[in-house]
């Protein structure tokens, strides 16, 4: 299992990748901001979720997805 900080790291790294470099990783990493406020777009978050069922083998919705730290919430219970 990843350390918390190698966790919060892999997803900030998704999410830049999910918005094609539009929200960058240090930016998630900065604060406890809801993604969207970020700017991460609808098709932003679809693709990030994708990427993150891939990965981790789990199931997510919006909800789950909200911000950097509810995301690892989530991860670190389901994953």
């Amino acid at each position: 299992m990843q350390t918390d900080e190698e966790l919060r790291g892999r997803l900030a790294d998704m999410i830049a990748k999910a918005t094609d470099g539009a929200v960058e990783a240090a930016e998630v990493l900065t604060g406890e901001a809801r993604l969207s406020d970020l700017g991460v777009t609808s098709l932003g978050y679809l693709r990030l979720i994708d990427a993150v069922e891939a990965e981790f083998g789990v199931e997510l919705d919006l909800a789950s997805a909200d911000s950097l730290d509810a995301l690892a919430d989530y991860l670190r219970l389901h994953a």
